[in-house]
């Protein structure tokens, strides 16, 4: 997938209807995907695991989003579902649908009380993902996030 049109015509839009853009959060994003995807090319975690989707979300942790947080933000949520086609099932759409799996990766972050790194710092960044995406314990590598933001931004 062309990263340009990912981020022109499913990252910045999907952040803008939702209003929670902003240069950090697009290249957050951006930088998400590209890492846990294997640079736009999975869909689904390769191997036994659940992940789901560009983004590689949990079943868990989308149900958790849905559960304990979008429940109690009523314009938030009917943002959300503006998003979600009638079929297949909504974890499923984090394969297929990729505005809905970008709204979902975002809320994930958006719950996070610390604030989003500078734009530019993709090290930071990086250590973002980390520590609050892939989890001190995951697999994940902020050095490979950074390799590949530096890349193609």
């Amino acid at each position: 997938m062309d990263v340009r049109q990912f981020v022109n015509y499913v990252i910045k839009p999907t952040l803008e209807k939702i209003q929670l853009d902003s240069p950090a959060a697009v290249k957050l994003l951006l930088g998400t995907a590209l890492v846990e995807s294997g640079e736009l090319y999975y869909l689904k975690q390769l191997g036994n695991g659940p992940a789901l989707g560009l983004y590689q979300i949990e079943p868990a942790t989308h149900d958790d989003v849905w559960d304990n947080f979008l429940q109690f933000r009523k314009e938030l949520r009917r943002d959300v579902l503006s998003f979600l086609a009638p079929v297949p099932e909504p974890k499923e759409q984090l394969i297929t649908n990729l505005a809905y799996s970008t709204v979902m990766a975002r809320l994930v972050y958006y719950r996070v009380k610390a604030g989003l790194p500078p734009h530019d710092d993709h090290r930071a960044l990086a250590g973002y993902w980390k520590l609050y995406y892939n989890t001190p314990k995951g697999k994940g590598d902020p050095e490979k996030f950074k390799t590949l933001l530096d890349r193609v931004v």
